[in-house]
């Protein structure tokens, strides 16, 4: 794996999946939800709403349930996610040390993140991670989710970055899209679900963790 060909000068993490191990946690407290409500869901519909901004999950729900059912599943499970963003998500591996050595050689960094406003906020800061980050884009803050690139654009203009002079990491094929869309070079961490063919068409970087992910830019 070539390392990247420029000194990056700025430095973009998605949330989760990425740096937040809330994955996992998110398609269990869907389960649980299933579960105690009675309703039959497959497991792949978890899964395939991963990286999902709520506008694009709720319509894949709504094809194989009812309305009611969508809205009641969804109160059940934010209501134990809530709890999971309380008691700290854990950090995937090598979060914290690639965000000290970044932030020790005053390498600006920021989150760009589908998750809206609060809940970011919230999970950043019970995940002790938020003082890392100069800048905090959500999905509050644009129109168009990953894969569109707004997101990655807005927080480069807010850090007075060329985006092509910036890296970002991402674990999923939406934000890989986002960061190629804005100019920027992606280095893709998968978390749970791998890469399919026309992810890896892309051409992109694609590693196993985040300290290979570091090594390309060091």
């Amino acid at each position: 794996m070539s390392p990247v060909d420029f000194v990056p000068e700025a430095v973009l993490f998605d949330m989760d999946g990425l740096m937040l191990d809330s994955e996992r946690a998110i398609i269990d407290c869907w389960r649980e939800a299933a579960i105690d409500l009675q309703v039959e869901v497959d497991d792949d519909l978890w899964f395939r709403m991963i990286g999902m901004h709520e506008k694009d999950y709720v319509p894949l729900m709504l094809r194989t349930m009812h309305e009611d059912q969508v809205r009641a599943l969804r109160e059940a499970c934010y209501v134990r996610y809530h709890q999971r963003i309380e008691d700290g998500i854990p950090l995937h591996a090598y979060v914290r040390d690639v965000l000290a050595d970044l932030q020790a050689r005053a390498v600006p960094r920021a989150v760009v993140t589908s998750t809206q406003r609060l809940r970011a906020d919230r999970k950043l800061a019970t995940s002790g991670i938020a003082s890392f980050f100069e800048i905090v884009v959500t999905g509050s803050d644009v129109t168009e989710p990953k894969p569109a690139p707004e997101g990655y654009l807005k927080a480069a203009a807010a850090l007075g970055v060329d985006p092509a002079r910036c890296v970002v990491f991402e674990d999923s094929a939406f934000g890989v899209r986002a960061a190629l869309a804005a100019g920027m070079t992606p280095i893709q961490v998968p978390d749970l679900i791998e890469p399919d063919d026309a992810t890896r068409a892309l051409g992109h970087r694609i590693v196993a963790d985040l300290a290979e992910a570091y090594a390309l830019i060091r």
